[in-house]
């Protein structure tokens, strides 16, 4: 009963809170809710100095909600099947270059700079941190999320193929975020010394060949099912199989489960809506996902912004978190750099492509619950404090410039305004 009157206040404040930001606040979805729950946060702290019973009572019933299996184990497989159903294959395929090399190169990048600087500057504040552990946690903050992103772009009125860039790529390098950080997670566990380079190669493989390769037989045998039928029920409830029960597998063969989620929404969204589903189907469809995805990026956020009640704060780990603001920015700046660097004369990017995919590539709930799963001996605790900082700047400050910031490249870079065409009020014009 307790989980549920649990789960009964996290839906009623979702509510409360969606209706405050889009009533008064009018902040992207996302970001409002958990502005307001960061504000209510503090309240909930202030309170609690005249009121210790209720600060006490608050913390324990956060404390039973495991961030780390809600968002990893639950959450995730519905919210990127949902932002993958509703992405373009074609669009897709035609930014699938910059897409895969971002995802891939691009995330490993990254996690090597962020490792080395963070590394450096921890040693700096006195904290021995074995470069491996910075590895780790590389590895949980250089993916984009997908979740924070594509709900943020909906509002950013950013160039389209901009944002089939950052969309596709956060689709993407979430899953090779996750894997890289098993891999890692698997070498800290058992010890470098007893790990050889085709041990590390072969779980690779496994975790992101197997994820794809699943999500692949998921989306066709999901098709033949839609296809075979005409009963929009029963319809909706296969595409929910295809999500819990093929992440389940994934997570019993040792594979993605996160990959597996992407290509089995991608094919969902492309092939099965176009070829396999009826014009009522289709709608339902896409409605029930539409709504699926608000109202689980309206409870992630929002949780968000709670889980600052039971993260650990002192002056150290601030400054760290601050400082480590900029080397993740500067470490997605080099990731993006070199990769258009070397593919500048195979494919045609715009200009302030790199501002900015470097200043649009947000960090959100993935990159907290990954940090939520390390061990106290990893540093989880301090890696944590950190990530939630970043996170805090990444989704608030980035969150919301991310469309002032593109309307103002636009007026500086007149072949930029062409591919933007924002009117004086801040929108799109038609």
């Amino acid at each position: 009963m307790e989980i549920y009157n649990i789960i009964t206040l996290i839906i009623v404040l979702a509510a409360i809170f969606g209706y405050i930001n889009f009533r008064f606040i009018k902040l992207p979805g996302a970001v409002g809710i958990m502005l307001i729950s960061l504000i209510a946060s503090m309240a909930v702290i202030g309170i609690g100095t005249i009121m210790p019973v209720f600060f006490a009572k608050t913390i324990e019933s956060i404390k039973t909600i495991d961030f780390n299996i809600l968002v990893l184990k639950i959450m995730l497989s519905f919210l990127l099947f949902a932002a993958a159903i509703h992405i373009d294959v074609k669009k897709l395929k035609s930014e699938r270059t910059a897409i895969i090399t971002f995802s891939t190169i691009g995330v490993l990048i990254s996690t090597l700079v962020v490792a080395t600087l963070f590394y450096i500057t921890a040693h700096l504040f006195g904290l021995s941190v074995d470069f491996l552990y910075c590895l780790l946690f590389g590895a949980l903050i250089s993916p984009t999320d997908p979740i924070a992103v594509i709900g943020i772009l909906k509002k950013a009125k950013i160039p389209a193929s901009l944002e089939t860039k950052i969309s596709g790529e956060s689709l993407f390098n979430d899953g090779v975020g996750v894997v890289l950080f098993i891999t890692f997670y698997e070498i800290a566990k058992i010890g470098l010394q007893n790990t050889s380079i085709w041990d590390v190669i072969w779980l690779f493989i496994k975790e992101a060949g197997g994820g794809l390769f699943l999500g692949w037989l998921l989306g066709y045998l999901g098709f033949w099912a839609l296809k075979s039928i005409d009963n929009y029920v029963v319809e909706v409830m296969i595409t929910l199989a295809i999500v819990m029960g093929g992440y389940s597998i994934a997570e019993n063969l040792g594979v993605s489960g996160p990959l597996a989620m992407v290509i089995a929404g991608l094919i969902t969204g492309n092939k099965s809506m176009d070829l396999g589903v009826s014009d009522v189907t289709r709608d339902y469809l896409t409605k029930f996902w539409e709504m699926m995805d608000e109202v689980m990026n309206a409870i992630l956020f929002l949780l968000i912004g709670f889980e600052m009640l039971i993260v650990a704060f002192n002056i150290t780990l601030l400054w760290l978190g601050c400082i480590t603001i900029l080397i993740v920015l500067f470490a997605r700046f080099v990731s993006v750099k070199l990769p258009i660097m070397v593919l500048k004369n195979q494919k045609t990017f715009e200009n302030n492509a790199i501002p900015i995919l470097t200043w649009g590539a947000l960090r959100g709930g993935i990159s907290v619950a990954l940090a939520l799963s390390l061990p106290k001996y990893m540093y989880g605790e301090m890696f944590v404090t950190i990530t939630y900082i970043v996170v805090l700047f990444s989704i608030i400050v980035q969150g919301v410039t991310i469309g002032k910031f593109a309307k103002k490249l636009a007026k500086i870079n007149p072949s930029l305004e062409k591919l933007v065409p924002f009117g004086e009020d801040g929108t799109v014009r038609k």
